[in-house]
């Protein structure tokens, strides 16, 4: 696997690093319009449905920029959600929904067993109602719901494999904002008797859920990695302009310690999501890559954050600085589909240990 950018994913990279520069901070929602006027979203999408046809790795350099700007948006679960209907969604579905999701926001509700992402008072489920289900229940921390999305993927067939596409303004379709720690807006989604037709459920199969939760996986460790690349750039900069006893604290080998093992975070995170990214897009079996990388990017990322902490001192903690926002991201999004101990009892499994 060669993890050099190739010149067009370089011209990616520099083009949303350029046209984020200076909005760390901003409403990601306002800025949602303009990120789809260019065609971000639809990166990934085949050419046949109105998209770049580029990588998955390419929209993973977009997520990239999107976190070391510090700038939330419904990107990651909108690609995620292209993604998972262009690769198991009926020809039908590909054409109703691909073409439009230059112009919509997605969200992703799923109730997964076991006390992680997502499932924690989710209990979603789909009853047979004539030529169809009717869906009810609800789910927790669902990213930009009813805000910004336009649609929802809801993980909520009997089995639990399959995927249903439901119109975020339905009737029945509910939900209620949560006071959380994170930067993005996630809510309560409740679903009260919600009907759907068959022609709304992806087709029903093991990779329909779990590969829109890879996705959205993978396009979040390549968030946090940009988070901690803009965590590690700020402390090198503060750490050569603060001063202390006539000379700039990176000159205090503590100091230079915690700035290396910073750049050795970032850089490891970095190979980890890349290499989940390179292999979930080529269509094989991702699974222990995508579980490395949530673990190894989750730690990295709050290990980054709290020697910059350290570094900046109390100025580190002010609501003027930026570094709590990279540090409520990084809790955040290591909790988002899967802490570390999660992905890494899912790779033990895996690995028969």
């Amino acid at each position: 696997m060669d993890l050099t950018l190739t010149e067009d994913q370089q011209l990616v990279q520099s083009t949303a690093r350029e046209f984020l520069a200076g909005r760390s901070g901003v409403d990601g929602t306002g800025l949602w319009k303009e990120i789809v006027e260019l065609g971000w979203v639809g990166l990934a999408v085949p050419e046949s449905y109105g998209g770049v046809g580029a990588d998955f790795l390419d929209a993973c350099l977009i997520a990239e920029e999107l976190g070391r700007a510090g700038v939330p948006t419904p990107f990651v679960p909108t690609v995620a959600g292209a993604l998972t209907i262009s690769g198991s969604g009926t020809a039908q579905q590909k054409q109703a929904w691909l073409p439009a999701v230059g112009g919509r926001a997605i969200g992703y509700a799923r109730a997964e067993p076991g006390g992680h992402w997502g499932a924690a008072g989710s209990d979603l489920t789909a009853t047979p109602s004539g030529d169809g289900y009717t869906v009810d229940g609800s789910a927790l921390f669902v990213p930009f719901a009813l805000e910004v999305a336009d649609l929802l993927v809801v993980a909520a067939t009997p089995d639990g494999l399959a995927a249903a596409l439901v119109d975020a303004a339905a009737p029945g379709v509910t939900g209620k904002r949560l006071d959380t720690v994170g930067n993005e807006p996630v809510y309560t989604v409740t679903l009260d008797n919600v009907p759907l037709a068959l022609e709304r459920f992806l087709p029903v199969g093991e990779s329909t859920v779990d590969s829109m939760t890879a996705y959205a996986t993978v396009l979040t460790c390549a968030e946090m990695v940009g988070g901690a690349q803009a965590v590690l750039d700020v402390t090198v900069e503060y750490a050569g302009q603060r001063r202390q006893f006539d000379s700039p604290i990176g000159a205090f080998q503590a100091v230079q310690h915690h700035c290396a093992n910073m750049a050795i975070d970032v850089l490891g995170a970095r190979f980890a999501a890349y290499e989940a990214a390179w292999r979930l897009g080529t269509g094989s079996d991702a699974g222990a890559e995508v579980s490395t990388a949530k673990a190894v990017v989750s730690e990295a990322y709050q290990r980054v954050c709290a020697l910059g902490q350290q570094v900046h001192g109390a100025i580190g903690f002010t609501a003027e600085h930026d570094l709590h926002r990279y540090l409520r991201h990084a809790t955040a999004a290591a909790l988002a589909y899967g802490d570390a101990d999660y992905h890494l009892a899912r790779l033990a499994t895996r690995l028969g240990v």
